[in-house]
């Protein structure tokens, strides 16, 4: 592949950083539609699960396919199709007139997604082989998915406001065109040139060990453990074995396993999960914090997460300070350092004026979006420019997994503490109670949310959100601990100089 201009470069980067925005948007608008969906097309509650699920199983399940195919067709004209399938995908979703209709549409919009994911960060790696220009390439990146996640509420709350839920896929369809017409120009194709036989029976693996995993994340989360979470853990944990022992033994694995085998690879990716996993949990119960016990609609919600969103913009000016200063390894552990500095913050400031929340954001976002960065540097790093694409769906798969252990575990941690700390008035009826036990959102309709007793449950959802921020805070913090022991710190002057990036 022959280098672009560097101009052209970073133009190629900013189509990349727009199709990774828009899947991260798509992770998150949609919980905002789910109230006006329902109305519309009545699905029952096993269909709005599977709805909101589909969609992150499919992405989750493919990525390390669709990594392979990438390296193997070309990473430009694997993102490209999948740019327009996206697109065509979010045309039928907008206007699904039945509950199975969506569902067909979002497991395709996943599958689309798939396509994309792996390949911007493997482009990204083609494009900048300078390790100060591609760790720069990355922050951007990273801050397009940070970003993304943070502003899906602010996104879904402005449409909401005005049109119909089909308008939250509708916003597809014009990004994925400026991506589809961007891409043709100013993309430069890139494939592993010697890729070696397709391998359909790891490739079937590699979706049966992800994919029952997921599930089960998300299943325990709704109805505890049971015999089907026990059941999709198995069988995952069993593929998964099988997977990585074939990829042993063959001369060409579909990924190279033995990557693992490196503490600093490793770390990294241990460190990636736990930072989306901090990120994503903190933005789902923190919006309906925002919503529900602060009172902001949607839209001043999503306009109150913004300090998270530009903080983690800041890491791109500060990334080349960091890591001349304290090296890779460090920078990360003293980004999540930070992080969980902010989370402890937001435990703190959570009954005070907002003032003090919105600052709490800024070293989240800071933490995170250098975390985010480095570790996903680190990662596509690890191997050969013309195996890409594979590691990068690493990257992916851990940011995924990340998402879904956000949302399961500090959601469902939440939830747990609410329903222990709620105080349930006396006289109500059996479903009632029920309601008000349930969440925050369906006791504040029982209860009037003008009442004391609305203003106990909202204490008790505060509480919950204190002790969930306390603990991913912890969490953090042990990431930065594995990040400091685990991830080289070599000097700045071997790390950065121009003979090491070749500047």
């Amino acid at each position: 592949m022959l280098l672009a201009p560097i101009r052209h470069r970073w133009a190629a980067l900013a189509v990349l950083a727009a199709a990774v925005l828009l899947l991260a948007i798509d992770n998150t608008v949609l919980a905002l539609a789910v109230p006006a969906l329902t109305a519309d097309l009545s699905p029952t509650a096993e269909q709005v699960l599977w709805i909101g699920d589909v969609y992150s199983l499919a992405l989750a399940g493919l990525l390390v396919l669709m990594g392979n195919l990438a390296d193997r067709f070309g990473r430009k004209r694997i993102l490209l199709l999948g740019a327009a399938a996206f697109g065509v995908v979010s045309l039928l979703a907008a206007f699904a007139d039945s509950a199975e209709q969506l569902i067909a549409a979002r497991l395709a919009l996943g599958v689309a997604g798939a396509t994309l994911m792996p390949s911007t960060l493997s482009l990204i790696r083609n494009l900048f082989p300078d390790d100060t220009e591609r760790a720069r390439a990355i922050a951007i990146w990273s801050t397009a998915f940070g970003a993304g996640s943070a502003i899906g509420p602010l996104t879904g709350g402005a449409l909401l406001e005005h049109f119909w839920w089909g308008s939250v896929f509708l916003i597809n369809v014009p990004v994925m065109l400026l991506v589809l017409i961007s891409g043709l120009r100013l993309l430069p194709e890139s494939r592993d040139p010697q890729p070696g036989r397709f391998d359909v029976l790891s490739a079937a693996l590699s979706m049966a060990a992800i994919v029952p995993l997921v599930f089960a994340i998300k299943h325990v989360a709704g109805h505890g453990v049971d015999t089907v979470t026990v059941g999709c853990v198995l069988a995952g944990v069993t593929a998964g074995a099988l997977f990585v022992r074939r990829q042993r033994r063959l001369d060409q694995p579909m990924l190279d396993v033995e990557l693992f085998r490196s503490p600093a690879f490793s770390g990294a990716v241990a460190a990636n999960v736990i930072a989306i996993f901090a990120l994503t949990g903190l933005l789902f119960f923190f919006s309906q914090y925002l919503q529900l016990a602060r009172g902001l609609s949607p839209l001043r919600a999503g306009l109150a997460e913004l300090p998270a969103t530009i903080a983690s913009i800041a890491v791109v000016a500060l990334i080349g300070v960091a890591v001349t200063r304290w090296g890779r390894g460090r920078a990360i552990a003293s980004g999540l350092a930070t992080a969980a500095a902010g989370l402890a913050l937001v435990a703190a400031a959570a009954h005070g004026p907002y003032l003090w929340m919105g600052l709490a954001l800024v070293p989240i976002g800071l933490g995170i979006g250098l975390a985010m960065t480095l570790t996903g540097d680190a990662i596509v790093s690890a191997a050969p420019p013309r195996k890409a694409g594979s590691v990068s769906a690493i990257t992916e798969t851990a940011n995924e997994l990340g998402v879904v252990l956000g949302i399961a575990v500090l959601g469902s941690l939440v939830s747990f503490v609410y329903r222990r700390a709620v105080v349930i008035p006396s006289g109500l009826t059996a479903e009632d109670t029920a309601a008000v036990r349930d969440s925050l959102g369906p006791a504040l309709r029982v209860l009037g949310p003008q009442s004391p007793a609305a203003d106990a449950a909202r204490d008790a959802f505060i509480a919950g959100m204190q002790v969930t921020s306390l603990v991913a805070a912890a969490l953090t913090v042990a990431a930065a601990l594995v990040a400091w022991r685990l991830i080289p710190s070599p000097r700045p002057s071997k790390a950065l100089s121009p003979s090491a990036t070749g500047a």
